[in-house]
């Protein structure tokens, strides 16, 4: 994931940035929606941005966490029939463009056209660069 994330950045203008990656099971990403978020639900992905409200800018390489479920990856992966990698790495980059800015709930239906399609070119790019390998 270290990896993934590093070319994630990269490719997102941000090379030098660090981030925080947090991966949980289902009960664990739920109290953590819960007590932040106030939703009492498990979820797929959460991320908290540094660069937003008070205290932004103060550290600006640190651009925040992604919470990441990977009981909720995997049952998502299987139902999809995609490796969970995949599904781990798509998650991850759908949290990295929530600490940079993207918003595909709170903005207009073009900002989540936005996101769609940067996620899209971003996840293509990470899955032609690190193939995985086929246990055969």
């Amino acid at each position: 994931m270290r990896k993934i994330a590093r070319r994630i950045l990269s490719v997102s203008g941000y090379p030098e940035a660090e981030l925080s990656i947090l991966i949980l099971d289902d009960a664990g990403i739920q109290e953590i929606n819960r007590a932040y978020l106030q939703r009492d639900r498990p979820t797929n992905v959460i991320s908290f941005a540094m660069q937003e409200g008070e205290g932004a800018g103060l550290l600006p390489l640190v651009l925040g966490d992604v919470v990441i479920s990977a009981e909720r990856a995997a049952a998502d992966a299987a139902a999809a029939g995609i490796p969970f990698e995949h599904e781990l790495w798509f998650l991850l980059v759908h949290g990295v463009l929530h600490l940079l800015g993207y918003d595909h709930e709170r903005g207009t239906a073009q900002d989540a056209e936005r996101m769609e399609a940067r996620e899209s070119e971003i996840f293509d790019l990470l899955v032609r660069e690190f193939p995985l390998e086929v246990n055969e």
